[in-house]
């Protein structure tokens, strides 16, 4: 069993409002020589939590801290334009995302919460996960 004591928020970095699916994700994580989907759970624009990796398996979302973290990734993240990086999340995209943050934080307790943006040079997730999400 791995030890996991980082929960990562991701954000798909697609326009507001194009729907993604977790299948597209795989897709684009196999063209660029992932052996499949990177994160753990993506959340769709209408909240619907998808599978990807599973738990038990080490992600490929954040170089340095895949081992001992789980992945999850809401679709959006950028203008319609898609030249601006911005949080797009619906209300039904931020009741997923926290209460399903919420139910990893049960099953891995010493487990803190980070955006991408904390370990990487991009505004992904859009927002700051770890003042969202840290009193849960």
């Amino acid at each position: 069993m791995r030890k996991i004591d980082e929960i990562i928020v991701h954000c798909s970095a697609t326009p507001r409002g194009r729907e993604v699916t977790a299948k597209d994700i795989d897709r684009w994580h196999r063209e660029r020589g992932f052996r499949c989907i990177g994160y753990h759970y993506v959340i769709g624009i209408d909240g619907k939590i998808e599978r990807g990796r599973d738990e038990c398996e080490t992600g490929a979302h954040c170089k340095g801290h895949n081992a001992r973290s789980i992945g999850v990734c809401y679709v959006g993240g950028l203008s319609r334009d898609g030249k601006v990086a911005l949080d797009t999340r619906s209300d039904e995209q931020r009741v997923a995302l926290t209460e399903l943050i919420a139910e990893l934080k049960e099953r891995y307790p010493e487990a803190k919460v980070y955006g991408h943006r904390d370990f990487a040079n991009k505004e992904c997730p859009c927002f700051d996960a770890r003042k969202e999400f840290g009193e849960l």
